[in-house]
């Protein structure tokens, strides 16, 4: 390009950025004249919303705990609406927009409407974690207004449809499985993850996968006589936590499983594949490898080597 036109484009571009800063300075600047009007004045338009939020957490909370009169709450997130209520619905009106909907917002814009008070040491880990990264806002799971869960108010009836609205991989793999505790309610997204953020990989609620695992299996813990090396490396390497269309969860079918470990060693000496499957033989059948080494996560017998007794 030439540097005369590269000169005038530059102008343009500092000129055009230039008055959007001086558009967004001027509206911010109109928006701080507006005054507080009250939930009743909102009720006018937004009676629903204003019904729900009676009825909801934060409107029995904020009196209680904030000491927050009713008349306060709506304007208290969304600021103060007397210019908002002079535009008359009027979408048009640079003054329809001086109020702010969380919804509506960025993800980090709408969160730290809720973070004011939010800012606990449960969401301490929430700026920078994989939540805000992802721009996700507070609103995309919770709701103030019409919440379908009562507990963490949230937006789905269970908190495992909540995270479904992202994670649809997930959701498909819980499926796999007949008796998955997440689906029968047994256990929530939140036994295992912080979702408000956290310093561990995933967001787990544990320094790492095997010790989440042993806050439930402690009989898996240890320490063992003999140990099953890939056990004591990672419960992942064998177990799908998600769900599996393998007994246990298990990420691969045995003995196939076994075999991506112990190929050609020791007994049998047989790599199974689909002829053996066919020939119908006994080591594909019932439980496999697990029917002689049956303490496959480790072993306290002193002739336990090979995880059979």
């Amino acid at each position: 390009m030439r540097p005369f036109k590269a000169k005038l484009l530059s102008t343009a571009l500092c000129g055009a950025l230039g008055g959007g800063v001086f558009a967004a300075t001027a509206f911010a600047e109109e928006a701080a004249k507006a005054e507080f009007v009250g939930a009743s004045v909102c009720a006018n338009c937004h009676g629903e919303q204003v019904d729900g939020f009676k009825n909801a957490k934060h409107g029995i909370a904020l009196p209680k705990f904030k000491g927050l009169e009713f008349e306060k709450s709506c304007e208290t997130c969304h600021g103060a609406g007397s210019l908002h209520v002079e535009a008359g619905g009027d979408k048009t009106l640079p003054a329809f927009a001086t109020v702010s909907n969380p919804k509506k917002l960025s993800g980090r814009d709408g969160s730290a409407t809720c973070l004011k008070c939010h800012a606990d040491a449960g969401r301490s880990h929430w700026d920078g974690g994989a939540h805000d990264r992802a721009n996700v806002s507070c609103a995309a799971c919770h709701s103030v207004h019409k919440a379908q869960a009562k507990h963490g108010e949230l937006v789905k009836k269970t908190e495992a449809e909540t995270c479904y609205q992202c994670h649809r991989d997930i959701k498909s793999q819980m499926r796999r499985s007949a008796h998955m505790p997440v689906e029968e309610g047994k256990m929530a997204c939140s036994s295992c993850h912080d979702v408000h953020g956290g310093p561990t990989p995933k967001q787990l609620k544990a320094a790492s996968v095997n010790q989440l695992c042993y806050s439930c299996h402690q009989d898996k813990r240890g320490p063992f006589v003999w140990e099953h090396a890939p056990v004591r490396e990672n419960c992942l390497n064998c177990h799908s936590p998600h769900g599996s269309h393998h007994d246990k969860m298990l990420v691969g079918k045995q003995p196939f499983l076994c075999q991506r470990c112990h190929a050609y060693t020791r007994h049998p000496g047989t790599l199974y594949d689909a002829t053996n499957v066919k020939n119908q033989r006994s080591q594909i059948f019932a439980q496999s490898c697990y029917e002689c080494h049956s303490n496959i996560h480790g072993s306290n017998h002193p002739a336990g080597k090979a995880l059979a007794r």
